[in-house]
């Protein structure tokens, strides 16, 4: 059985999961990219990627500026919101 992070589609199943609970939770698109720059910054930090578009995405947060991640993190909601 592989984790959520084993795949990059997992990972953006999972994020697209939170994402649509976020939104039915009444989280404005300002909080929920706040929760995802929150939650880069632990990936960071905390877990090894597991795939090479995880390792991509540490790769870009860490030689970015702060505004950068945040628009980073911005994007990777775009990418998986089913709105």
């Amino acid at each position: 059985m592989s984790t959520v992070l084993e795949t990059f589609d997992k990972w953006k199943e999972f994020l697209a999961e939170r994402v649509n609970e976020a939104q039915a939770a009444g989280l404005s698109d300002e909080t929920i990219a706040k929760l995802a720059y929150q939650i880069g910054e632990f990936l960071d930090q905390k877990v090894d990627p597991k795939n090479n578009e995880e390792r991509l995405l540490k790769n870009l947060w860490d030689v970015g500026t702060e505004d950068e991640r945040k628009t980073l993190a911005r994007l990777m909601v775009k990418l998986v919101d089913q709105k």
